[in-house]
This record gives C-alpha cells, sequence and structure tokens, in this order.
C-alpha cells in the first residue's frame, strides 16, 4: 500500500495532456501494468460489458484525427486506448461469465442458478436490459477512471477524450456488428515540455462545497 500522501501528490501532478513527446514511448512492463489495471475494473455483477480497444497501428490513428477535433493526442500519445461497451446485453453474456465464474472458482454452473437468474432478470430482461448500453457505458467509465489513477501512479501522462465522432470510429474500427460501440477514449504518454497546461495550477471547487456529510 502507498501512503495518502504519495496518492495525492499524483493526482495533483497529472492533468488532462494537450500535447505528447511523440519520442518517448511507455515501457513495456509499465504498460502491461496499466492493461492489467483496465482488466482488473470492478463492475456491477463483475460482467465486464466492454472492450478496450488499444490503437497502435500508425494509419488508423491518423484516419481517427479527423474525426478527434483534430486532437493531435490521438497520433503523438505512446498508447491511444479506445474504450467500448457492449449495444446490448444477451443471454449468451450471462452464460460466458458463469462459464468463467465456474471454471475461475471451481463451482458448478448449477450452483450459480440464482446468480444467473438475479442478472438475467436484471440487465437483459428486465429495466436496465432496455438500456443495456447506457448502462455497459458508465462501467467503461470506470475503467477509464481506474486506468487514470494507475497512470498517474506510474508516472504516465494521460488525456480522457470525449471530443471525437463516435459512429466514425466505429466505422474505421470495424466495430459494426461486434456487439460494441465506442463511448470514450484515454491517450497515454509523456507530456511535451512545450504543453503550458503542465504548469497551470488545478480549479477546483473546495472539497466543503463537493463534498457533505450527512
Amino acid at each position: 500500500m502507498i501512503p495518502p500522501n504519495q496518492l495525492l501528490e499524483a493526482l495533483e501532478w497529472r492533468y488532462a495532456t494537450k500535447v505528447f513527446d511523440p519520442s518517448r514511448k511507455i515501457p513495456n512492463e509499465v504498460w502491461t501494468a496499466l492493461e492489467k489495471t483496465l482488466v482488473l475494473t470492478p463492475t456491477s455483477y463483475g460482467l465486464q460489458p466492454y472492450q478496450f480497444l488499444v490503437v497502435q497501428n500508425p494509419a488508423t490513428r491518423s484516419a481517427l484525427l479527423p474525426h478527434s477535433w483534430g486532437q493531435k493526442q490521438v497520433v503523438d500519445c505512446s498508447h491511444f486506448v479506445v474504450l467500448t461497451a457492449r449495444t446490448e446485453m444477451q443471454e449468451a453474456d450471462i452464460n460466458r461469465l458463469i462459464a468463467r465464474v465456474s471454471a475461475v472458482r471451481g463451482l458448478s454452473a448449477e450452483s450459480l442458478k440464482f446468480y444467473r437468474d438475479m442478472m438475467l432478470g436484471d440487465v437483459v430482461n428486465g429495466a436496465r436490459g432496455k438500456a443495456a448500453h447506457e448502462w455497459a457505458t458508465r462501467q467503461s467509465y470506470i475503467a477509464l477512471g481506474s486506468l487514470m489513477t494507475a497512470a498517474a501512479l506510474l508516472g504516465v501522462d494521460a488525456c480522457p477524450m470525449e471530443g471525437f465522432v463516435p459512429a466514425e470510429y466505429d466505422k474505421i474500427l470495424n466495430l459494426h456488428g461486434s456487439g460494441y460501440a465506442t463511448v470514450v477514449a484515454c491517450a497515454l504518454g509523456y507530456r511535451a515540455a512545450a504543453d503550458k497546461y503542465a504548469t497551470l495550477p488545478k480549479v477546483r471547487y473546495l472539497t466543503e462545497e463537493l463534498v457533505r456529510v450527512i
């Protein structure tokens, strides 16, 4: 575990990086840890209704740039992650998790019937099933938060990005018919010395204005 001051120092250090140094790449062992951070993200029911696309092909990144409001982070960062969410939840998604739980924890599928029926009645056939993509999108944002916090602790810069055209991303990344759709992205790497935003003080409301103890 790390001391509280180390966590806060990392969070004060991080900012939404506007200019990346394209010559600096995230070391393999650091990226492996960040990738594992995405995998370890907690989700509702543990369903993990998303996929993370690490876009490293220069041609693909260049194709995404015009649909990203011209934000150069897309092409200049070390690693560009596109977070996608399930467009709908199906019984097969539930069965997949049950099979995984059974295999990892050594439990019979029959012993997980109540768990399976609860998920099926909620995110597939229930009220949340009607808004499954919105629900899955919220799970993806949990992953984004985990990724950015882990990056800060490892001294890696990051920039979360919603400024793009999701439908165009879906075309370029061949997501149509995959059961997933783009929801948010994150550029990661190392800040350029010329990024003026690196030295600006953070603008946040006072703690007592944002946190209420009831």
